[in-house]
Order: structure tokens, then sequence, then C-alpha cells
């Protein structure tokens, strides 16, 4: 993880390929910047659209897995990866999507916490099981996950938290710095 004061080890593009104009264009509009891993990305850009339009399946309307849930092991991911950018674009989701900051400052302790429903803690459980290098998903977790999903939707939950796995270690990995897009001290609002 990059510590403060210090600068990428790759820089970051200043100018970006016209092919990502459609993303570049919505995040202005929703962020009001360019989101930092676009500045990244941008030397892939075939790449880079294929994993937006692999997020934005797995984040569409009639996903499988709650909105919520989803914002979850996201923001669990990217604690355990430690990215930066992942934590605060996460936390910013998670906050919007449970109406309060406060699953946000407990997602890192869900287990001495008691916000979370059995659904959400067998999610959690999930993602950290699985971005553990290697997965350890134990047939306790396998059983608990079935009390709450089917099949279809614990493939898509997989797919999600592999995702977040890939964003998180790639930023994380190139040192992409957070956004400023979610505020974590208690009793304040994230930046919507």
């Amino acid at each position: 993880m990059m510590t403060k004061n210090s600068s990428p080890w790759i820089a970051p593009l200043t100018s970006l390929p016209a092919s990502l104009r459609p993303i570049t264009s919505m995040q202005e509009k929703h962020f009001g910047a360019v989101l930092n891993p676009t500045r990244w990305w941008g030397r892939l850009p075939y790449l880079f659209w294929l994993v937006a339009l692999f997020v934005g399946f797995l984040e569409r309307r009639r996903a499988k897995i709650d909105p919520v849930v989803r914002s979850l092991v996201m923001t669990r991911v990217s604690q355990q990866c430690c990215c930066d950018f992942c934590i605060d674009a996460n936390s910013l989701r998670l906050a919007e999507r449970s109406g309060s900051m406060d699953k946000v400052l407990a997602v890192a302790n869900w287990r001495e916490e008691t916000l979370f429903s059995a659904k959400e803690q067998a999610a959690l459980a999930y993602a950290e099981a699985m971005t553990a290098t290697p997965p350890q998903i134990s047939d306790a977790l396998k059983d608990e996950l079935k009390t709450h999903f089917d099949d279809k939707a614990i493939t898509e939950l997989t797919a999600l938290i592999a995702f977040q796995n890939l964003s998180a270690r790639f930023n994380s990995a190139l040192d992409i710095p957070a956004q400023g897009l979610c505020v974590s001290e208690p009793g304040k609002k994230p930046n919507v």
C-alpha cells in the first residue's frame, strides 16, 4: 500500500483514450471526477471495458445478491486486500445502500457486531474465506451459505467476490490512491 506523500510507482495517465469517454463521462457526472483506477486501466482500454461490463452485470438491478450484501462483501474484500481506493469507493456505496455509516464502520469487525443479519454474516465469512490465499471454504461455511442462497446466487456471489479481489489487488499493487469519496469518521456523512 502506498505511503502518504509518496507517488505511485506506475504513473497515472493524464490523457485517456477516446474509447473510454463513455465511462469517464459517467464517472464525472456521478462523482465529479474521473475515478483514479481509470487512469491506470486506461493503458488497456479493451480490458477495462471487459472489466466494466463484468462488474456492470454483477451490479445489475436484477442481480441475485441484494445490493447491501454486495456492498458489504466488496468493502470487506477491499479491507482485506488493503486497497485504499476500493475501501473508499465501496464504503461510499455501502453507506448509500444501507442508509447510514453504521455498517461501514462495523464491517471490519463484523464478527463482533450485532448489525449484520445471518445472511450478511454468511456472505462476509465467504468473502473472507475466498480472499484467503489459498481460499479456505469449509464444509460448515458451504452449508451455511446454502441456508441463505440458492446455487445460482452462490455462483453470482462467488463471481462478485472474485471480481473484487481482482480490482482490489490491481489497485493495491499499483498504489492507486483513495479518491476521498467516503468519510469514515463517526457522525459524518459520506460525500454523495
